[in-house]
């Protein structure tokens, strides 16, 4: 117990660290927080994250939707063991408005499948990306979160969906590659597209102090070289009992709400509902921007 209040402590003083002052949220109804769960390797388990996070979140009461945004290989669908009849591939083709394509997953989540094996639309154009823009803006549903789970990568469409997310959640591993192309992901949407803020999951680990570890390496390599903060939110401990629940496509916290694990998510889903929202809309380019500025102006 006091090895855990002594983690418990090094995260939050980790966090205080690299933690601006973020806009105080406003008394009434919150704007729709939209976040992308993104990594700069694939295999990290970004998807498994948004999955659990997203059960978690919807068991708080908060009204999610999941937009899967790997164009070309949609993985959310699979994890949860449905079979969209439409999906965003109608949608940038013309062929379906955005409410034909949402589907019901469990617990009330909403979900806005990928299509899968099609290179078309892996690359979107400029008019393709205004129009999910103005899609999602006028949408009747209101969501509390919105989560993007992006393909892994630095291509354009993964810097598209997190310049136009509020939030943006790099999933790494403690595995030198997958720290490494979690640097240089940060490092492209910073120095290309001018992002400065950045929290932090760190999955697959043996220990609280290696996913500390993981931290504090890319801190200081981000603190020399950077003009960036990064935020410590959590960590995800390896688990056997995750291919279990891929193979019966369904959440590692609906099937094993009581392990080490799903204790993990469960976590991480109270931080990321409990952290403080950046409310100034970045530009035009952000998801639900219009409905920022009428917020911001009340």
């Amino acid at each position: 117990m006091a090895e855990h209040t002594h983690h418990t402590d090094q995260a939050s003083t980790l966090r205080d660290m690299n933690h601006s002052n973020p806009t105080a949220p406003h008394p009434g109804r919150p704007a729709t927080r939209v976040l992308s769960v993104t990594s700069g390797k694939g295999g990290v388990g970004k998807t498994a994250v948004v999955a659990n996070l997203a059960i978690l979140l919807a068991r708080m009461e908060k009204r999610v939707l999941i937009l899967d945004a790997d164009l070309g290989l949609a993985n959310i669908d699979v994890v949860f063991g449905l079979a969209p009849g439409y999906n965003l591939n109608h949608f940038f083709a013309g062929h379906q408005n955005l409410e034909a394509i949402l589907v019901d997953g469990p617990e009330g989540i909403k979900i806005l499948p990928a299509g899968s094996g099609m290179q078309r639309f892996t690359r979107l154009d400029s008019q393709q990306k205004m129009r999910l823009l103005d899609a999602l803006e006028s949408m009747n549903s209101d969501f509390d979160f919105v989560l993007i789970d992006t393909e892994a990568g630095i291509s354009e469409n993964v810097t598209y969906f997190n310049t136009a997310a509020q939030e943006i959640l790099v999933v790494t591993t403690p595995d030198p590659t997958a720290i490494t192309d979690a640097y240089a992901l940060m490092k492209l949407l910073s120095t290309q597209h001018h992002e400065k803020r950045f929290s932090l999951i760190v999955n697959c680990i043996k220990s609280e102090e290696e996913a500390l570890d993981v931290y504090r390496k890319l801190t200081m390599v981000a603190n020399r070289y950077l003009d960036i903060s990064i935020d410590y939110i959590g960590s995800i401990p390896r688990d056997r009992l995750m291919i279990d629940a891929i193979r019966k496509q369904q959440t590692l916290v609906q099937l094993f709400p009581d392990c080490r694990t799903s204790h993990a998510f469960k976590a991480l889903a109270k931080t990321v509902a409990q952290e403080p929202q950046t409310i100034q809309p970045k530009g035009s380019i952000q998801f639900f921007w219009k409905r920022l500025l009428e917020f911001n102006a009340k």
